[in-house]
């Protein structure tokens, strides 16, 4: 079962990475419906695709991670859980990076699907914009793929695609304006001491799910 203060977790998550998810996906964003008259439209379907892929990719790793039913399995996810929050929290601060490697493990399941995704370009109607923004929700990215380490290690389908939703959503308000012009949200959030503040108090979540993992275990 998620708690509020995880949802927040993986809204913060999203919404730290701003910058992040600017540098990786911004070009392709502002670059939607360019001259169209349904732009707007087409940069919504683009995001909707984008965060959808997110939760459905949440939702199978949840479901694929439940399928062992066994204390000593459940225990070590949650131990996983807690360390990938404290690790994301460190990638979110500029403390450690060793999250990057994902990024290469990423990097072979993102080239077949870029062959795919070519086509939809330049996307010019909404199935197209919201095809493209499932294609892209794969893109290698540390920060996405260990949102869904995080998420997968709570072993629940429902749990695991709502968590990955939520980090979507968080991304959603420097997306948005990115792909409008507007990159204010962006460079708000990629200033240092707000990704610190966001990572502290991410890893503070990390750390205080392990104590209360550590004194369960003890009883």
């Amino acid at each position: 079962m998620i708690t509020e203060a995880n949802l927040v977790a993986a809204s913060l998550l999203g919404l730290a990475g701003a910058g992040h998810c600017v540098g990786m996906c911004g070009g392709i964003a502002s670059a939607i419906g360019i001259g169209s008259r349904n732009r707007r439209s087409l940069i919504l379907a683009y995001q909707a695709g984008r965060v959808t892929s997110y939760a459905a990719l949440g939702f199978f790793l949840g479901a694929a991670a439940s399928m062992l039913d066994l204390p000593a399995w459940r225990m070590g996810l949650r131990v996983i859980a807690a360390l990938m929050l404290i690790a994301m929290g460190l990638y979110t601060a500029n403390w450690w990076f060793g999250l990057k490697h994902l990024e290469r493990l990423g990097a072979v399941v993102w080239r077949p699907i870029q062959n795919v995704s070519r086509p939809l370009l330049p996307a010019r109607r909404i199935p197209q914009a919201l095809a493209l923004g499932a294609a892209w929700g794969f893109l290698p990215c540390g920060l996405i793929y260990s949102a869904l380490a995080w998420a997968s290690a709570h072993a629940n389908a429902r749990d695991s695609a709502v968590l990955m939703l939520f980090f979507g959503l968080g991304t959603l308000p420097a997306m948005l304006t990115a792909s409008l012009g507007a990159n204010w949200v962006s460079q708000f959030f990629k200033k240092l001491w707000v990704r610190q503040v966001i990572g502290a108090t991410l890893c503070a979540w990390g750390m205080l799910n392990l104590v209360m993992l550590l004194r369960h275990s003890m009883h």
